[in-house]
């Protein structure tokens, strides 16, 4: 699909988000989108442009040409941003850098003015834009008036509800990390104009009835290519959005979840026991034995989605201190995120018995002094640029990579199945989901001597094993505020709340702040609770 990317550079040119007053599409060309449409090729090239927002940082790569203002292109790239925004936040990854106010995300002292909060904020907004110009120029009326027929307007309707998943979503983050946001659809008109901000009660809503409608209209499970959103991937999303809905509603969806886990399960994908964890996270996780775990993944290619953010960033920021790039399939190490003692002590033992604690420990210090200094934390080697043979990936230079980021895997379902189950969900057994996390023991351990009896599958556990599971993954802060422990006391880790040994802070943090350049561009937006 990126092959379309750089062919598509009309409709969506230089689009800046700068306000909320200007949160929909904007095209600067003085050729008009219902031009541009004309072409039948154009769908796909304008579906492809929305699946590269999450991977790409602009129309030019790998800089030079940003989608959004105000921030260094590489640093605006949304995968980058919101994984930071997951993951920087808890115990599973500290970065050693001193760019503006990043680490304030260690301590829990981000503020409305955070650039970094900032920057995905406007990147999801941004994203939404997107997709929203697309639906709208895809719906019954405008390809009539094409006179759009035939197999073509059958792979438009098909689009049309990929691009309807994207912008869920992006909706879902938002109502994630920020609760009560903007809201534009398809069916306001573009231009400049005040969005009013909707409720995250009512967010959940539409992002539920979104999924629910979009459902049929979904490619098939593992019918569509590698990349591309499917039913799989939209009734995983519906599972995620039920499972944490105490969180965003107060109200306990836990048997919805399973209703959803059940049909990704019985889809067909496949934990392959016979390949190693690691295969996950290599340059070929596209093809080799186990992509078929993959239900939704963002695509990144080291010759066609150059920028310096997405996996760019998660591989060459992992490398620093005496670790070999060429041993990860790039040219150098960024000196940049690692993790702390909290993570590496859910483990048995370093290096050993569980695969997944892949830590490198020469030269590094478990705990964390100096928050600046790569070699203080243990840095891990979960994603490289090497496919299973230690081939690096196809860019010649080193810099950019080949491998895919597991947005969906079915790994996550199988733990989501657990918990739902212990929540009280109908509809699966205890006996089913100890099955479902010894199917990913037996894979880590090799053996199944790491296997659990029904007894052992607690709910703290299932969060411990979900951080041993998914670490890295952007998983992290939501679950921790799932099991009520990402703000408060009941769980430290160093650094949180700006002391070493850790300490709590502020249950209003369990949200992010709507920017305060926002709130001045837009006076109808309210501020969320505690940030006032």
């Amino acid at each position: 699909m990126y092959r379309y990317i750089k062919n598509f550079t009309i409709l969506f040119l230089g689009i800046a988000i700068v306000s909320s007053c200007s949160k929909d599409i904007l095209p600067r060309n003085q050729e008009t989108a219902d031009t541009v449409f004309n072409d039948p090729n154009a769908y796909i090239q304008a579906l492809a442009k929305i699946y590269a927002g999450i991977a790409l940082s602009g129309q030019q790569g790998p800089a030079g040409s940003p989608d959004i203002s105000g921030i260094d292109e590489g640093f605006s790239n949304y995968l980058r941003q919101y994984w930071k925004a997951q993951e920087l936040s808890t115990d599973l990854a500290k970065i050693a850098w001193n760019d503006g106010n990043i680490k304030d995300y260690h301590t829990h002292n981000w503020s409305p003015s955070n650039e970094f909060i900032r920057a995905t904020y406007d990147r999801i907004i941004y994203q939404v834009a997107l997709a929203n110009e697309f639906i709208r120029q895809t719906s019954d009326e405008k390809l009539a008036s094409r006179g759009v027929t035939g197999t073509l307007l059958e792979e438009i309707q098909e689009y049309r509800a990929e691009a309807r998943f994207m912008r869920a979503l992006s909706y879902w983050h938002a109502l994630d990390l920020f609760g009560n946001v903007p809201f534009v659809t398809d069916l306001d008109g573009i231009g400049a104009f005040l969005p009013k901000q909707i409720s995250r009660e009512d967010l959940f809503v539409y992002i539920e009835e979104e999924l629910l409608e979009i459902e049929s209209q979904m490619i098939a499970p593992r019918q569509n290519d590698f990349g591309r959103a499917d039913a799989a991937a939209a009734w995983t999303l519906l599972a995620k959005l039920y499972l944490n809905a105490e969180v965003y509603v107060n109200e306990g969806h836990y048997t919805e979840a399973l209703t959803y886990i059940n049909k990704v399960i019985d889809a067909g994908y496949q934990v392959n026991q016979n390949a190693p964890y690691s295969y996950l996270f290599l340059a070929d996780n596209d093809t080799n034995p186990s992509a078929s775990e993959l239900i939704f993944s963002i695509n990144f290619d080291g010759k066609n989605t150059q920028n310096y953010g997405g996996m760019t960033f998660l591989v060459h920021a992992s490398i620093g201190g005496s670790m070999i790039p060429s041993d990860f399939g790039v040219n150098s190490g960024w000196f940049g995120i690692r993790t702390t003692s909290a993570f590496v002590n859910k483990f048995p033992d370093i290096n050993g018995t569980d695969s997944r604690g892949a830590f490198y420990t020469d030269g590094q210090n478990k705990e964390i002094a100096d928050q600046s200094l790569f070699t203080d934390g243990y840095a891990m080697v979960k994603f490289k640029n090497v496919d299973v043979n230690g081939n690096a990936g196809s860019d010649p230079t080193g810099d950019f990579p080949d491998t895919d980021f597991p947005m969906f895997r079915l790994a996550d379902v199988y733990l989501m199945y657990a918990e739902a189950v212990l929540r009280g969900g109908q509809g699966g057994s205890v006996t089913q989901a100890t099955d479902y996390i010894n199917i990913l023991r037996s894979r880590a351990y090799g053996n199944s001597n790491g296997n659990i009896s029904t007894a052992q599958l607690t709910l703290d556990f299932i969060l411990d094993e979900r951080a041993r599971e998914l670490y890295w993954e952007g998983h992290r802060r939501t679950d921790l505020i799932r099991f009520g422990k990402f703000t408060g006391g009941a769980y430290l880790w160093p650094w949180k709340g700006g002391i070493q040994q850790g300490t709590a802070t502020e249950s209003y943090k369990d949200l992010y702040p709507i920017p305060s350049t926002d709130l001045i561009a837009n006076p109808t937006l309210n501020q969320n609770t505690g940030y006032n």
